[in-house]
């Protein structure tokens, strides 16, 4: 008889020491993964370990083989970030034609000027229409008249640039690809060190990875890839981060040219009083522990990609508790996640985890001022709650909540329906605070449909 027949306790034993393999990596991968909770609900992981392992890995194989999930691909180029790091990025979608001739009955001739507006919020209408100079000129009147009915002039389409969050990629956002690709621009980017961007250049050479730099490699994106014209800015998690950073070192680039902002699960501070949905007393353990065991792991990555195999059943279950708000997920799109978050490497865990503690960019958000805001998040995200999104929303009182009912972490992949609608109607407040070319109907019929 085997020991683990005849002395169960052992065998429970060898259980949890290679479930721990699993949380090692999985339990640290922190906002968009959301593992750090290594013991909640151990003792349903442990039982999974036991049962149907090779049944689940059979079905793994299939939903890999079948899924179409990440296949989205547009035209690739990279783009130096201000240390050298070249940063992989895609554009898509069929609408990079160019200016558009939009008639006044489809943008009213009042609503074609996208106005600069002072740092005291209110709204300079003092210059010449359509020329605000440099890159952020947005509408080209072919003429004005003094009298008589406006004529038709040519605008700019939005062009809508994506943010992944931490330990995804830009594949994160493969439903609001598919659904807003046709007649828009769509730009999609890895952020450094994650996806099929270069390692950080200057985390190898022994600078601390930080919110901030992800800000300047957003700006150096916008400036090589849409330089001229109205811009969009969606973000999740890290992602919103990001686009906070980007505000906070460039507000007059939100002044003149970002027509609509989206921040979908993500925060603006404070991140180490996020609780995990642990009880205070374990969520501050694990608070205290995890920065020590990430650069511990993070020295040792040979030895935990080897063993990350064998957790593979136990990362899973802590993959779908973080990352979903209910258990109907489709076991696809749960596959799919799980891929994307394997997919980073445990030092990449370790490069950017203590980011997020210094993360503070309240003051930052006053750029959005103005501007069309969506603030989206799932009731039960425990990563970023949305007790979060809601503190966001107050500091912009202009700007659309929207909390998903039972929806978690990717919210955007449980829930691809509402936030494709959320977005195009952002995306149509965008248009008409901007004075852009009128959406394609395939978006707006995406709006329309709720």
């Amino acid at each position: 008889m085997s020991e683990s027949n005849s002395n169960p306790v052992a065998a429970v034993a060898r259980a949890a020491e290679t479930a721990s393999a699993g949380v090692s990596r999985a339990g640290l991968i922190g906002i968009s993964v959301g593992v750090v909770a290594a013991g909640a609900a151990a003792g349903v992981a442990i039982e999974r370990l036991t049962v149907g392992r090779a049944m689940r890995r059979r079905a793994r194989e299939e939903l890999d083989a079948a899924a179409p999930y990440g296949s989205l691909r547009g035209r690739p180029r990279t783009v130096a970030a201000p240390d050298g790091t070249e940063l992989y990025v895609e554009s898509d979608g069929t609408g990079w034609a160019g200016p558009v001739l939009v008639h006044p009955e489809e943008a009213p001739a009042k609503r074609g000027w996208f106005s600069r507006r002072r740092g005291d919020g209110s709204v300079d209408r003092s210059g010449l229409p359509g020329l605000l100079g440099g890159s952020g000129a947005l509408v080209r009147a072919s003429s004005r008249r003094s009298f008589g009915a406006p004529e038709a002039r040519t605008a700019e389409p939005l062009t809508v640039i994506f943010c992944h969050g931490y330990c995804l990629s830009q594949d994160s956002w493969h439903f609001q690809r598919a659904a807003l690709r046709e007649g828009m621009r769509l730009v999609f980017w890895d952020q450094r060190s994650h996806g099929r961007s270069e390692r950080s250049r200057s985390y190898l050479a022994g600078e601390p990875a930080s919110i901030d730099q992800l800000g300047g490699d957003l700006k150096a994106v916008i400036d090589a890839v849409a330089p001229e014209g109205p811009i969009v800015l969606v973000g999740h998690s890290m992602g919103g981060m990001t686009i906070m950073a980007l505000a906070d070192q460039h507000p007059e680039l939100f002044r003149e040219r970002v027509a609509g902002v989206a921040l979908v699960g993500t925060l603006a501070s404070d991140w180490n009083s996020v609780t995990l949905g642990l009880p205070a007393v374990g969520a501050k353990l694990i608070k205290r522990m995890a920065p020590g065991v990430v650069r511990l792991l993070g020295r040792q990555v040979e030895l935990v990609e080897a063993t990350r195999r064998f957790g593979s059943d136990f990362a899973a279950v802590f993959y779908r508790r973080f990352s979903f708000g209910t258990k109907d997920v489709d076991p696809a799109v749960a596959r799919f996640a799980e891929q994307l978050l394997d997919a980073t490497p445990i030092d990449v865990v370790a490069e950017f985890y203590p980011a997020f503690g210094a993360h503070e960019k309240t003051a930052a958000l006053a750029a959005l001022s103005g501007i069309p805001t969506l603030v989206l998040a799932g009731t039960k995200d425990l990563l970023t709650p949305p007790e979060y999104s809601e503190a966001i929303a107050a500091a912009l009182p202009e700007a659309e909540l929207e909390l998903v009912q039972d929806a978690g972490h990717l919210v955007m992949l449980e829930r691809p329906e509402t936030v494709d609608r959320r977005l195009a109607g952002l995306l149509q407040r965008a248009v008409e605070h901007a004075g852009a070319a009128p959406l394609p109907q395939a978006v707006r019929d995406i709006r329309e449909d709720a």
